[in-house]
């Protein structure tokens, strides 16, 4: 009973509304790469999701969207509960299959070529990846470049793989395939879509 009630709660007091704020959020940081934008995440998702994650998830996730879940949020009951209740999504059990991936431990999570990559054809049958950070500062600094940067901008997200940047620069020369991620901490969030890469600092 207890997971039937917090499956009810804590999600858009008025879904139409605040999904179209949160996308424009999420869509603005996807134009502008590695960004940090604030989201007006009005829910509160069950532990351990936070916030701004728990906001894309219900504004980016319907019933055409398969997810996945990695083992950290997997593992509570009454958050998988909730996301189908404000999503109306299927749950899968394989990352491969899904068209959006939530990850709640990044240092832990599978490669990034075990998510669904596209075809040439078909790009945009990829994945889109959110990973939920401690901090999207006070990390290492990754620099990048490419389409809506100018020049270089750079971000220091804690919490990534320790092969992050070989991981990434994977993803970049699969382009136009490859996955987009939705960085979350708090009520902010950054956007590493596929085309912008990875640049080389001298130290």
């Amino acid at each position: 009973m207890q997971n039937e009630a917090t499956a009810l709660e804590g999600g858009f007091s008025n879904p139409v509304l605040n999904a179209q704020s949160v996308f424009r959020a999420v869509m603005d940081a996807m134009a502008k790469p590695a960004t940090i934008v604030e989201v007006d995440a009005v829910v509160k998702p069950p532990a351990p999701l936070g916030r701004a994650a728990g906001a894309v998830a219900c504004a980016l996730i319907d019933a055409d969207t398969p997810f996945w879940l990695d083992a950290s949020l997997a593992e509570h009951a009454a958050l998988r509960a909730w996301l189908a209740f404000h999503t109306g999504a299927r749950e899968m059990a394989t990352c491969g299959d899904v068209a959006f991936a939530l990850v709640g431990a990044p240092l832990t999570m599978p490669p990034l070529e075990r998510f669904a990559q596209g075809t040439q054809e078909y790009p945009d049958r990829s994945a889109t990846l959110m990973l939920q950070v401690p901090s999207l500062e006070g990390g290492m600094p990754l620099t990048f470049e490419g389409p809506g940067i100018r020049d270089r901008v750079t971000l220091a997200p804690r919490g990534l793989p320790q092969d992050f940047a070989a991981q990434w620069k994977a993803n970049r020369k699969r382009f136009p395939r490859g996955v987009d991620l939705i960085l979350t901490t708090g009520d902010a969030i950054a956007c590493l879509p596929r085309s912008v890469r990875l640049v080389e600092m001298e130290g």
